[in-house]
């Protein structure tokens, strides 16, 4: 049975950092940090964006400027996005790994804007992946809900014991790890996700 590698984006694939984020967003929409976190972050609307209640790229934008009186686009959501994510090389690489060995899929809380913009924001990953890009926006639930686990693995007709977790979040691992599957803790070396770790991970969980 091909094996199935489930992949987290923040500080798995990729380092983030909202405090780099929240002040691009400010700029560029030209207003400030404290407005756009407390209306549209506190006001719960970017969960509800990962939960799929803003299910298009239109819906999304609509809110935004409903909520915060600023006008957002999709091309500056992506600058702002962009600003607080950077490349870990040996990350990518041990994804690439895993599309060699099995069968490799995103699983990440987040809004259709992210899974949209996926090849301005990270090219490698949107190339590798394909169309393996599940996201929580499209599933209707977010991690840890187990859920979204179930969801996932009957997606790529997978049995639980044939899937493998990787996130950097303990409680979503320990999470995927009651429901059934393996799961791995992603850490981090000098803030970037360590690609090294991850393979040797997967390499394991390949030859068990």
């Amino acid at each position: 049975m091909t094996k199935l590698y489930l992949f987290d984006f923040d500080q798995t694939l990729y380092a983030y950092d909202f405090h780099k984020r929240l002040p691009a967003l400010a700029e560029l929409t030209g207003s400030t940090q404290y407005h756009l976190a407390k209306t549209w972050w506190v006001g719960g609307h970017e969960e509800k964006a990962d939960s799929g209640g803003y299910p298009t790229v239109e819906s999304y934008l609509e809110a935004w400027h409903e909520v915060t009186g600023t006008v957002l686009t999709l091309e500056k959501w992506q600058t702002s996005r962009k600003a607080a994510m950077t490349r870990s090389e040996t990350a990518v690489d041990a994804l690439r790994h895993a599309t060699s060995i099995g069968t490799a899929s995103l699983l990440s809380n987040n809004n259709v804007l992210f899974r949209t913009s996926l090849p301005v924001l990270a090219p490698d990953v949107a190339e590798i992946l394909g169309d393996h890009d599940l996201v929580s926006a499209d599933l209707g639930v977010t991690k840890p809900d187990p859920l979204i686990f179930e969801l996932a693995i009957e997606r790529f007709d997978a049995a639980k014991g044939d899937a493998l977790f990787l996130d950097d979040n303990a409680r979503n691992v320990s999470a995927a790890q009651k429901f059934g599957i393996r799961a791995f803790h992603v850490p981090s070396v000098d803030h970037l996700p360590d690609g090294a770790a991850m393979r040797a991970a997967i390499d394991a969980f390949a030859a068990a």
